[in-house]
């Protein structure tokens, strides 16, 4: 690999994208992460933001918690690992609050943009891997016990899907500063694991 990648996995909830991304990291010897919960603040933060025994929690604070974990996650786990030369696998990135509560929450995208452009400094992941998977196959691949977001209804889900599309899209903006690729998620891991390797084998090596 020529140049460290910071690359992210991004998709709904049961896409695979824990999976894939330690899968991916293992390959090319990358720092595997993930977001919210990869620092000591980000696991507090997550306990807060998952757990459904605690205390609500509204859209606009959610936003900024979120936001709060991926300053935190930049400064103490990504900049330190692309610094020493080594490349970064996160399972989520700052997208997920645009998909999540830009559109799932409908906040609006471009708001919560702002919201985490100021808190990454701009330093966005270089590189999305979008896990896209039907709803139907997503929620029967997660377990009995959910987590606060995934015990949203299927309204939420579906328009958490329509932004990552959306997003997806877009990559021909002159302001996006990251490249995406949608890979299907709803065959068996070893399928995905080599679609996506087809898809972004050759960035993440040089070759």
């Amino acid at each position: 690999m020529s140049k460290p990648v910071y690359i992210a996995f991004e998709g709904g909830e049961g896409s695979g994208k824990s999976t894939q991304a330690s899968l991916l990291a293992k390959r090319i010897g990358a720092l595997v992460t993930r977001e919210p919960g990869g620092t000591e603040l980000g696991q507090a933060l997550r306990h807060l933001l998952l757990n459904p025994g605690e205390a609500p929690i509204g859209a606009r604070a959610e936003t900024l918690m979120m936001a709060a974990d991926r300053a935190q996650h930049l400064d103490d786990v990504v900049l330190p690992a692309l610094k020493s030369g080594r490349s970064v696998v996160s399972d989520r990135s700052a997208y997920s609050s645009l998909a999540y509560q830009g559109g799932g929450r409908e906040l609006g995208v471009e708001s919560v943009r702002v919201v985490n452009d100021w808190a990454l400094d701009g330093r966005w992941p270089q590189l999305v891997v979008l896990l896209d998977c039907d709803l139907q196959t997503s929620r029967a691949r997660l377990g009995k016990s959910l987590d606060r977001l995934e015990q949203e209804g299927v309204d939420f889900h579906r328009r958490v899907r329509q932004t990552y599309l959306m997003l997806a899209d877009a990559v021909s903006d002159d302001d996006n500063p990251t490249s995406w690729v949608t890979v299907s998620s709803n065959g068996a891991i070893d399928e995905v694991e080599a679609a996506v390797w087809a898809e972004i084998g050759d960035r993440v090596t040089g070759e």
